[in-house]
Parts: C-alpha cells; structure tokens; sequence
C-alpha cells in the first residue's frame, strides 16, 4: 500500500498522462458501444412448424405433431415441449433449460427431425430459433396522396426496399398490403366437356409443355455450342394460343387421348417425349387452342389489406442484424426514408412502432442524471468542508469511474442497454463515496492540531488509515452483486450486465480514490500541507458532532430501550408488506396498444374486412388518437397465423389521460359491435412484463377439460382486478366423414382418392406456371371459386367419372357420417391442454392471484385433470426466491470479508446488525411512494447492503483504532463517532441525492431502473444511517463485555 501511493505521488505526471489515456479510451468505447433496448437475452425455444395441405387438425396432430414430438422430447436439456395442430399446419415450440447452447440445440433438433417419418404431402418442418431479435425494430407504414396503390407498389417494391436492404444491419424488410399482378385462369367447363377433356390433363400438357431443357453442349464442326429445347411459352399471348390435343367425343378416343396427354406429361422430364407428344398429337390428334377452352387474364390484386388512418398504405417491417446496434439501424432507416420523400411528392411514412426511441431515451437520462448526481455531490461536501479544493478532488472520481466500467463493458462486449445505463445512474451516488472518505481523512488531518505529519506523509498516512474500510466496502458491495449473476434462468441474463457494470464502476472508483485523490490533495493542498498548522482554523468537531455525542453517551447508557424502539419499529415496518403488494416489472409508459383480430372457424376473408373496417372507424374516432395502422391477411404470426387474421397498431397522444382506462374502453366497444371472431390487445412492447395471470388445465382429451376450463374462465371474470380473461378452448368446426363403400367402387373401377381430389378444394395450390410480362414473371393461378354450397347434401350430389365414362353421384359411392373437430389441438408435455388468461389491472399481482387460487382449489375436477399456474405469478415467485437467495448469499459473502478485514469474529458482527434496519426505511419508502415490491426495488435493497455496511466499517475501523490506541470502548465508540459522523452523512447523502431524480421518477424510457429502487435506496439510507450511528455502537459494547469477561484476553 506505501509503494502505491508513494508511487503515485513520485511520478505525478504519469498518473496525469494515464488519467488522460482513460478518459480518452472510454469516451470513445462509449461513443462506439451498441445500443440495445433489452440485453440480448438468450431465449432457450426453438419453433418447429410443418405444413400439411388439406389435413384436418386432428389429422395434423396424429400425423405430424406426435411423430416431431416424440422425436425431440428427449433431446438434451430439453424441458417442455408444446404443440398446437392447426389446419394444414403443426407447430411445436421446445423449451430448453436456460444453459443450453442453443446453435447446438438447433442442430441436435435438425438430427433428430431427419429420422421422421411423416405423410408424404407433408413438406419438412422448418426450425426456427425465436430470439429478441427476430421481431422487428421498426413498424413504417407509407402512403401516396397522389398515386394510387400500383403506383406506390411500384416505387416501394423498385426503389425504397433495395436500398433500405442496403442499409448496413438490415436483416430484412417486410412489405405487406402491396399488389400482386399475376396471371388468373379459369376453366370453362361446357367446352372441356364439348372437347372431352378433363381439367388434369390440361393442366398436364401445359406443365409438359413449358419445359426449358438444356441439353449440354454439342460439338458442331470444331466449336462446342450450347442445345436447349424450349416449350416456348414465354409470354400471356403465347399461353392463350398453346394448342391442346382434343380427341372425337366418342369416350373410348378421349379417355385414349387422355391417357396419351397423361403419358406425355409423366414423361415430359425428358423434354423430347413432350415434343413428340405434341408432334404425335398434331399428326394423329385434333388440337384445340387454350383459350377456348380457358379464360386468361392478367390480375392485380392486393394481397394483404394494409391501412393506415383510413387509406390504403403499404407496411415496412424492419428486422436487424443479430449484431446491428438498433438505434444506428434506425436513424439510417429513417433518413433514407426522408430522402425518399423529398425524391417522390406526395409520399408519405410513419412509424408505429419503433424500438430505437425508448433507447436514446434512457441515453440522455442517463446523462441528466449523472450531471445532477455530480451537483448534488458537489453542493454536499461544499457544505461539510467548505473547501472547494477537496470537493473538486471528490467529484472527479465520478465521470472517471464510469468511463472505466464502458472501456471494460465494451471489451466484453456488453451493449449499452437499459440495464447497463440503469446500474450507471445507480452507481453515479456510489462511486463519489470512497473518495469522499479518503479526502475528508486528509483534510481533516491537515487541520489538526496535533497532527505530527506534514507533506508526503501526511498524504500517504490518511489515505493508508482509510484504505481498509473503503476496500472491504467496495468488496462488500462487489461480493453483493456477484450472486445476482448466478441466479441464473432469465433473471440472471437480464441482471448479469447490471451487476457487472456497479462492479466495474466500483472497483475503478476504489483504485482513483487510492492514486489520483492523494496525487490531487498533494498538488493543491501544497501550502496547508508543507507549512506550520494553521492556528486560526483549529479543527474542533462541529455542533452536529457534539450532539450526535450526547445522544449516542445516552444510548450507550440506555441499551434496552434504544434496542427495543429499533425493533419494535422494524416489526412495524413489516406489518406494512401486505399493504405494499408485490409486481414483477412496473409497467411501462408507452402510448401505444396493439389489437389483434382472430376470426372464427370458416369465416369469409370479406367479412374480416369488414370486422377490420368497423374497428377502424371507432378507433380513428377516438380521442387523442394519432395513428391507426392496420394489416389484415398477410398471416402475420402476430395475429395468430390466421390467414384472414388482422393486427392493428394504434399510437396514442403522449398526454392521453388514463392511458389503460382508455385501452380498455376501446376494446370494450370494438368486442360489442363485432359480430364474429375475437379481439385481443396485445402487448408486444414490453417483453415479459404484462401482468398475466394464466392458468393451465391438462387432460387426456379436449372434453375432459372443457368443463374445468369453463369453471376456471367463470371464476376470472368475476374477479374485478382482472380483464380480457380469454381461455385457450379451442372453437369447433362441424366435421363431415365421407365413408368409402369399397365395394361398390371396385365395380365401378373407382378409387376413395378419386373422391377426395373431386371434393378437394382448390384452394392450396403451386402455379401451374409462369409467364414474362414487362420483364417481370408472372404465376399463372388456376381460379377457382371457393365452391358455396348450401348443405352436405350438395356435396354428395357431386359427380365423379369413372373409367368407363360413366357419371356417378358421390352419395352413391359413400356414407356420411356427422361429427365435430376443433380448430386446434394443443399439447404440452404430451397431454392436451388449455390455459386461461387474465390481465391483473390493480399493482398488487400478488393478492388476485391468491384470491383466485383459493377459489380454484375448491372446484371439484376429473382425477386425470389437472391445473397448474403460470405467466406473472409463477414468475414473481421463480424470481423473488432466487433474488432472495442471492441476499443471503451476498450477506454470507459480507461476513467473509469483514472477518478477514478485521481479523475476528466479533467486530464484523456489530456491523451486520446494521442491516436489518434497512428495511424499514425501504418499506416505508415504496408505500409512501405508492410503489410495488418489485425486482427493482429488489435490487434496491442489493444496493443498499452494500453502501449500508461500508458506513458500519468506516465507524468500528476507528473504533478498533482508538482501542488499540488505549482508550475505553465507551471512549473510544464516543470518539470514533464524533469524527467519523461527517464522512458517513456526507456519503449517504451524497448518494440520496444522486438517486432523487430517480425516486421522484424524472426519467423516461427504462422500466427495471425505476422510481421503486430510487425509493428503496433513499428510505432504506435515511434509517439506517440513523440507526447505524445509534444500534452498531450498542452492539459492539454489549460484545465488547463479552470479549473482556474471558480471562486470558486482557491483552487485547
């Protein structure tokens, strides 16, 4: 310790030149570090989603989803496995325990899918990963006033989303609501039939025809050129005039030229058997042009509805880069949107949603509020010392000490997000502390009286005596923070940079306040230091000091009493609990809402438009409403992956009263015009903190649970505090069996598939080709018109055609059989399952669900029934006992050190009583406030472990001093206390006064650092300090008696 501080006040300018180096490396790591809203948490799912035309969700289920499931269910660390089956789709998301790698989860997936055996119409299942940054950063909408939707689809599909993908960091660019142009084309059914041709063997020949083949390379003479046979059908002219062979109507020619087209198609792999298809078909073969026989034309038609304030407008999603920093991405988005604008008159963009903002946001927050920590800090040590010298000396230790923690954060590439720059305005109060105690030590030396050192040594000495206690504080407050890194599961993810940040700040403010702070004192503190003391300032300890005296002597004398009015006190605080109630995250201040529509089972694309337009008109009526953005079938994964699914974005004015009254009230009335489907709000914005209370109900079978999942929905929405109560029931479809007679169908040479591709509907289908229009290509769709038909009855009388041309009445062929099948089967862990959600709208999440839960323990359910909690109660309660075990490993790590600082077990004692009565404070504090117990002010109480204890050390380290200095403990305790007051009361209020803009809840932007842990800290710090200077004495004495009545320690 001499070496460093004779080191440092040797070679001054070196340690001028390093502080230079720091300060220039850290603004600069800070100016270049990524800025994110969340830290990138890792999400242990994986999402396996397979598609299955035409197949029933009770089909998908049985035929892909089981074989998946049963396939990854006991794949490494995999920890829940839950599955939905929808029409034609199955989706299977895999929960992994947190620590799983999951590149190497995708991949052991990938293997393992490889073995599956699934239906053959079934395409492979595709895994995604699902991570924060799949969602997209940037939700623009763009509108024309002048040019109509084909126009601005031109420009935005030409120019704008070629050069947004240009930007550097763009993943990808979504556009939805643009129009399509494609080629339609209709059969006309009298003269297939006039021609005895069917719709397959059209189709057929026009895929044998449009066949490019390159056949290689020929040598010709001594040059090798290229041979490629074509079909020639290049443009919409070319596919009207194709010729098709026909045949006599006589059936036995047409079912034989029929059969030829089929052969011919079957073979037209090789494109010569398609050419001498054709050329057998003109010599042997009538021909008919396509157009007769098909209508053809060129279509254009928007895809997906796209609206914003009432017109058509295209929507941009912007996804990012796995490594892009959000905010640069977005400011680059934005600018080359407003040189498009300026290029193009008329065109108009908005942002509905945009990720970038509340991130620049806290930025600046946390700038304001280190400015205002260092002022306050300022203006306190002026008032102590009235010196401006040593103030000044103590300020420096705060941009320093975060310049240092950015410089390392940035080489563990740690981004600047919400919870780095939250433990920035946190440890700004803390930082300034531990030079705050060397200086005063100096200073307070400098003045004294008897002070027999001058010069170096004085320097060297009080900042040597102070060394210990500020390093086993700063210690303390680091072993504090370690155990909140291994909590472990989300929590830890989110909290491990914050814990790292206060580390990095902490451990660099104990190193200035080591070397730059003597170095300091030394150089301007010249003249006190090297002449005689100056008698006209004799230092006396001040009138507070002589107070505070009397009071601790009383005290001392008053053990019994003093104790019992701290506990009772802290028992009273505790009653408080109840009425405080606990949330997870507080939530957060954004204006803006997302609705979701569903529609129901068999519901028309039309008449979701029309749900869609109702809903826009009573949202653009709406007060204070600014945007309204909505898409409908573009079958966003958002809205349920309904193909006619609609997701809306609303913004609201900053200064909308009664935000989530008004959420409500809108819903409300958009659910009580509707006629059919589902609305839902959504909350995307904030990710995880949406108070959901949901409940889980596992059987054997969707109607095993029905009733339990009633009862349960029954139960929520009589609960007051809890709103838009959904269950996950899925609705049910009337389910018609047509049952083959295999009999009858043999004789008439007929198979159960003929069935079923005549009662197919046309609706999931490839392009039967392509043609080129303008440079572009174009699919040529079959149209076909979504048969209505009035009852199955209709069905049954639809005719199909057997081999020997005759025409038969499915009715005749099948019987039918009545049933119902839902929309959706989902399962978790192998059984079905439902939930039930409730939003909580009172803070206190705690006690709804427990009213709940008394209610649902008494329903009486089915044996192979059961329930299970989740979503926001099952989370507060994960997180607190873990946060709760950090605290009592941070106290036991405490412990440690101070026995090792202080070399015995009793010392170290009397600085832990100092603890407990933190939490007065704290708690009167949050319900003063009207703030939940949340993890912010979980983290508060983290905080204030530490700093509490460093004051307990700067006492009892004197106290220890004076004792081994030969005084009494009673003298030594009134001594210690009247001069170490000043630096313990300059520190904690130093640090109040760095956490004011945050208690009273200045800031915007960030959620987790909040007025909750302001609040915390502030009121924790009030009592305690009080209580610290009054309950750690009394204990050290009552310890001190007991260390003295040993006989054989009185050397001590």
């Amino acid at each position: 310790m001499n070496h460093v501080i004779n080191f440092v006040l040797k070679n001054k300018f070196a340690v001028w030149l390093m502080t230079i180096i720091v300060t220039a490396a850290g603004l600069y790591a800070g100016m270049n570090m990524k800025q994110e809203s969340i830290p990138d948490v890792n999400m242990p799912y994986l999402t396996i989603s397979t598609t299955y035309p035409g197949a029933t969700p009770s089909q998908v289920a049985d035929e892909v989803t089981k074989p998946v499931e049963q396939a990854v269910q006991n794949l490494d660390g995999v920890s829940v496995v839950t599955s939905t089956s929808y029409e034609n789709a199955s989706s299977v998301m895999i929960e992994y325990d947190y620590e799983k790698d999951m590149d190497k989860a995708k991949t052991e997936a990938a293997e393992a899918l490889e073995n599956v055996n699934l239906p053959d119409d079934a395409k492979d299942p595709e895994i995604s990963r699902y991570s924060l940054n799949s969602f997209p950063i940037l939700t623009l909408s763009v509108s024309s006033d002048k040019d109509n939707l084909q126009e601005l689809t031109k420009q935005v599909e030409d120019s704008l989303v070629s050069k947004l993908e240009g930007i550097e960091g763009v993943a990808s660019v979504q556009v939805s609501g643009q129009q399509v142009e494609e080629v339609e084309f209709s059969f006309k059914e009298d003269k297939l039939k006039e021609y005895g041709l069917d719709e397959d063997t059209v189709k057929q020949v026009i895929q044998g025809s449009d066949v490019t083949t390159p056949l290689g390379l020929y040598t010709f003479g001594n040059e090798e050129k290229s041979v490629v046979v074509s079909g020639d059908i290049e443009t919409i002219k070319d596919l009207k005039n194709m010729r098709i062979p026909t045949a006599s109507a006589s059936s036995a020619g047409s079912s034989a030229a029929s059969q030829a087209a089929a052969q011919s198609a079957q073979a037209a792999q090789s494109a010569q058997a398609a050419a001498q298809a054709q050329q057998s078909a003109s010599t042997a073969v009538p021909t008919v042009k396509l157009s007769d026989i098909a209508t053809i034309k060129d279509v254009k038609k928007a895809e997906s509805v796209s609206r914003t304030n009432g017109k058509d407008s295209i929507g941009i999603n912007i996804v990012k880069a796995n490594d892009a920093n959000t905010v640069e991405v977005a400011d680059n988005v934005k600018a080359e949107l407003k040189k498009f604008k300026e290029d193009h008159k008329g065109f108009n963009y908005s942002a509905t949603l945009d990720m970038a903002e509340p991130i620049t946001q806290s930025v600046d927050t946390m700038l304001s509020k280190a400015i205002f920590g260092a002022i306050f800090a300022i203006v306190i040590i002026l008032l102590f010392l009235r010196d401006i010298k040593s103030t000044l000396i103590s300020v420096v230790s705060i941009p320093l000490s975060l310049l240092i923690a950015l410089l390392v954060l940035q080489q563990l590439d740690i981004t600047l997000n919400i919870m780095t720059l939250g433990a920035m305005t946190v440890a700004i109060g803390r930082v300034v502390d531990d030079s705050i105690v060397v200086i005063e030590n100096i200073y307070r030396r400098m003045r004294l009286k008897d002070e027999p050192l001058r010069g170096k040594a004085l320097v060297r000495e009080a900042t040597k005596e102070m060394f210990k206690p500020i390093m086993s504080s700063t210690i303390v407050t680091i072993a504090v923070f370690l155990p909140l890194a291994l909590v472990g599961g989300q929590i830890g993810e989110l909290f491990i940079p914050f814990a790292l940040t206060i580390v990095f700040a902490l451990a660099a403010s104990l190193v200035i306040s080591i070397t730059l702070v003597p170095m300091l004192a030394h150089s301007l503190f010249k003249k006190s230091l090297t002449g005689a003391p100056i008698k006209a300032k004799e230092h006396k300890p001040g009138r507070l000091a002589n107070i505070y005296k009397k009071v601790l002597n009383w005290a001392l004398s008053h053990k019994w009493i003093t104790s019992i009015i701290a506990v009772l006190m802290l028992l009273g605080s505790l009653f408080l609990v109840p009425l405080i109630g606990a949330s997870y995250l507080p939530s957060e201040e954004e204006k803006t809402m997302q609705l979701t529509y569903s529609p129901e089972p068999g519901e028309t694309k039309k008449e979701a438009e029309n749900e869609a337009e109702k809903a826009e008109k009573i949202l653009l009526d709406r007060k204070h409403v600014d945007t309204v953005q909505y898409s409908l079938g573009s079958g966003s994964p958002l809205a349920g992956g309904d193909s006619n699914g609609a997701l809306f974005y609303i913004k609201y004015e900053s200064d909308t009263p009664d935000f989530d009254k008004e959420k409500d009230n809108v819903l409300k009335e958009i659910q009580k015009q509707s006629d059919r489907g589902e609305w839902k709000s959504q909350d995307f914005s904030s990710s995880g903190n949406n108070n959901e209370l949901t409940y889980y109900v596992y059987g054997d079978s969707e109607n095993d649970i029905k009733d339990t999942v009633k009862d349960i929905e029954k139960i929520m929405k009589d609960e007051k505090d809890l709103k838009n109560v959904n269950s996950g029931l899925s609705s049910t479809y009337d389910e018609y069996t047509f049952v083959a007679d295999q009999e009858k169908l043999s004789k008439l040479g007929l198979t159960a598939s003929q069935i079923s591709q005549a009662l197919m509907s046309q609706t999931s289908q490839e392009p039967l080709t392509t043609v080129k229009k303008d440079g572009k290509e174009l699919d040529v769709n079959i149209k076909t018109e979504k048969d209505e038909y009035k009852s199955v009855k209709d069905l049954e009388n639809k005719k199909i055609t057997s081999a020997t041309g005759q025409e038969v009445k499915i009715g005749d062929v099948a019987k039918v059989k009545e049933g119902s099948t839902s929309d959706t089967v989902s399962k978790r862990d192998g059984k079905v399952y439902a939930d039930v959600t409730g939003e909580v709208t009172s803070d206190n999440v705690t006690a709804v669900s427990a009213a709940i839960q008394k209610k649902i323990d008494k329903l009486d359910h089915p044996d192979n029934v059961s329930i299970d909690t989740g979503g926001v109660s099952a989370d507060i309660a994960d997180s607190f006992t873990k946060l709760g075990l950090a605290m009592l490993a941070a106290i036991a790590i405490v412990y440690l050190v101070l026995v090792i600082t202080f070399g015995g077990a009793l010392a170290p004692f009397a600085i832990l009583f100092s603890l407990p009565f933190t939490v007065i404070g704290a708690l009167v504090g949050l319900y003063v406030s009207g703030e939940t117990i949340s993890l912010n002010a979980m983290i508060g109480m983290l905080m204030l472990i530490g700093i509490v204890v460093t004051n307990a050390i700067v006492l009892i380290d004197r106290v220890i001093h004076k004792e081994a200095e030969g005084l009494s403990t009673r003298e030594a305790l009134l001594e210690a206390g009247s001069t170490r007051l000043r630096p313990i009361l300059m520190t904690a209020i130093a640090t109040i006064g760095a956490l004011i803009p945050l208690a009273l809840g200045f800031e915007g932007g960030s959620q987790v650092i909040s007025k909750g842990l302001g609040v915390t800290v502030i009121g924790g710090l009030i009592s305690s300090t009080l209580l610290t200077l009054l309950i750690v004495p009394i204990v050290y004495e009552v310890l001190a008696k007991f260390r003295k009545k040993k006989p054989g320690t009185e050397e001590e």
